[in-house]
């Protein structure tokens, strides 16, 4: 419930801050479990995602932000659910893949760190685990401006024009899979970089 209170009003502030521009929501699935899968330019993508997708998404967030009690409770109800940052554990990967089958989505950034500067850096292997292993959709998504918006060592968040953009679904094969999991999260990776090759902001 808190979300959805929550959601008109974080899309009416992005709006008049950033200008904010969503392109390939037709893209998002209307129904069943997916991974929305982004590149990762700074702590605001999260709450950009959320506001630019139609659908209630989960995400992974560091377990120490859940140390304190009102606030736990608070993104908790926004669909976060913790993960350690050094590592990503048993129960994290049982949380995630409970999530898909309840048929909620999850946001993942394969990059598994913020790269605002767009290097081609190797994924991390976590989403190709969970490909390999779920039969679910995947949507690439790219994200542009947060960067600018609220850099890694910014104090104030500026307002500066944000960008989003929902690619096609991407269906994996399991069958044609092979078992090397960073192989799999760079096919993913690749298709978040070609959004920004193929497609133009206003």
């Amino acid at each position: 419930m808190l979300y959805y209170l929550l959601k008109p009003i974080a899309l009416f502030l992005c709006k008049i801050f950033f200008r904010i521009e969503v392109k390939g929501k037709e893209n998002i699935p209307k129904k069943g479990g997916f991974i929305l899968a982004s590149n990762h330019l700074s702590n605001l993508d999260p709450v950009i995602l959320g506001v630019a997708c139609p659908r209630k998404l989960n995400f992974m967030a560091k377990d120490e932000l859940f140390k304190i009690p009102i606030f736990s409770n608070f993104i908790r109800c926004l669909g976060a659910f913790p993960v350690k940052r050094e590592t990503v554990s048993h129960s994290t990967f049982k949380e995630v893949f409970k999530r898909l089958k309840q048929q909620k989505p999850i946001v993942i950034f394969p990059e598994g760190t913020r790269n605002p500067k767009g290097e081609r850096i190797i994924p991390k292997a976590g989403i190709g685990f969970i490909i390999k292993y779920v039969s679910v959709p995947v949507v690439p998504a790219y994200i542009q401006g947060t960067d600018e918006a609220l850099g890694p060592h910014a104090k104030f968040i500026k307002p500066v024009k944000i960008s989003v953009y929902f690619g096609k679904q991407i269906i994996i094969d399991d069958r044609n899979l092979s078992n090397n999991y960073i192989e799999i999260a760079t096919r993913i990776m690749d298709s978040i970089r070609k959004i920004r090759e193929d497609f133009k902001f206003n």
